[in-house]
């Protein structure tokens, strides 16, 4: 198992869910502007959770 299989977003202690209107907006606190769960970039910091699964399964950050 690779390391890109769990670097998304989502995964990020810096992704960030809010909903207004009725609308899910996503966004990234660090990087200061919005994003998608799915899309990746080069500051991708695992949640503590994230962390303990890849350890867990022998997959290093």
């Amino acid at each position: 198992m690779a390391i890109w299989q769990y670097h998304y977003c989502a995964t990020c202690k810096h992704f960030r869910v809010f909903k207004t209107d009725g609308k899910t907006n996503y966004f990234c606190s660090r990087l200061g502007y919005e994003t998608k769960p799915n899309y990746q970039f080069n500051c991708w910091d695992p949640k503590e959770t994230v962390v303990k699964i890849m350890q867990k399964r022998g997959v290093e950050k």
